[in-house]
């Protein structure tokens, strides 16, 4: 059984899944891994362009909000690997928009609030 920060962050995917299916994207992976280069944790089709999300969950705004993690270093090797699942699957050519899923929790763990930002 998940306990912490891994249990956090499945429920945090879960519900950022929930939403892009709500707002009518089609989910095309869950956690793709490339090697040890690294992972996206979504991968939805939204009217033709591929969108890599990357979701961050906290429980506390201490720290921020839960996109500023997304750091320049991160940003890079989203596009790395994003590029590589486009080779995959052949789909060099299509629109490609990286987004930062800010997921806020209470303390008891239940998701008060999901924000889909544009990853710059």
């Amino acid at each position: 059984m998940e306990r912490g920060n891994a249990a956090l962050g499945r429920r945090a995917e879960d519900a950022v899944a929930a939403e892009l299916v709500r707002r009518g994207m089609a989910l095309l992976a869950r956690r793709w891994r490339y090697r040890r280069l690294g992972e996206i944790d979504l991968v939805a089709a939204d009217r033709g362009a591929v969108c890599f999300v990357e979701v961050k969950a906290r429980t506390s705004g201490r720290f921020g909000i839960p996109a500023e993690a997304v750091t320049p270093a991160k940003t890079r090797r989203i596009r790395q690997v994003a590029s590589l699942y486009l080779q995959e699957k052949g789909w060099e050519d299509r629109e490609v928009r990286l987004l930062a899923a800010s997921v806020q929790c209470e303390s008891d763990g239940c998701i008060s609030c999901i924000e889909i930002l544009p990853i710059e």
